[in-house]
């Protein structure tokens, strides 16, 4: 790969509960400036408009800054750290995150969005009705924005992948120098999504990004359960 672009997908509509993402996102890049689209392209997709979609939005009390608070404990399997109002759980999906990923922000007053129950499922639910209507094979992430445990600011992550590799794995390969890597596991799903936030911002209105260029064999079936360390191999657990 020597090349990658990305661009953002104008003319999303506001998303509601019940809506058919996968075929907004048809419509919305059937021709430019968003589309169409080729194959080994990649979607991504914000969690926040999966989640309208599949009406995972929770009524809170406007007037209280502090009313989501129980659905982060509701949502949460395992509180791993508190201090003041922030709480850094493990969701069911093994995420380990702040406040269980529930999410005030780019909702109406008054609601707040839960994760979605299985991203993958709502990726590849997208993947394929992209793939039936405008008979294209791309790959789909869901991305949300995580906090890191060792470094200042926010990125977009992959919560959910269908038909992209979420890790590729180096070891065993050669590395420029000819000399064999041994750890070397590559979190691509987390930079693609990463590199489409670029192009979607925060506080634009676009929640899809098409990234084009990515290698072609990173193109395969996966999981988001690629990306989740195991508690027995996370030294800070």
């Amino acid at each position: 790969m020597t090349k990658l672009t990305a661009w953002g997908v104008t003319g999303i509509p506001e998303v509601k509960p019940g809506d058919q993402l996968g075929d907004i996102i048809v419509d919305a890049c059937r021709a430019a400036p968003n589309g169409p689209l080729r194959d080994r392209d990649v979607l991504v997709v914000t969690q926040k408009v999966v989640s309208k979609a599949e009406g995972r939005l929770v009524t809170i009390d406007a007037n209280d800054p502090l009313s989501h608070k129980q659905l982060v404990e509701d949502e949460a399997v395992r509180v791993v750290r508190r201090r003041g109002d922030l709480i850094i759980t493990e969701t069911e999906h093994g995420f380990v995150c702040a406040n269980s990923g529930v999410d005030l922000s780019n909702v109406e007053r008054g609601q707040a969005a839960l994760l979605p129950k299985d991203s993958d499922r709502s990726a590849r639910r997208i993947r394929d009705i992209v793939r039936a209507r405008l008979g294209v094979e791309v790959g789909v992430i869901v991305s949300d924005t995580f906090g890191r445990a060792w470094r200042k600011g926010l990125t977009d992550v992959a919560i959910g992948v269908a038909g992209i590799a979420a890790v590729v794995d180096l070891r065993g390969t050669p590395d420029a120098l000819g000399r064999v890597m041994q750890v070397t596991e590559v979190a691509v799903a987390d930079e693609l999504a990463s590199a489409a936030e670029l192009v979607m911002g925060k506080s634009t209105g676009i929640p899809v990004a098409v990234v084009r260029g990515a290698e072609a064999a990173w193109f395969r079936e996966s999981s988001v359960g690629e990306l989740i360390r195991p508690p027995q191999e996370d030294l800070f657990r």
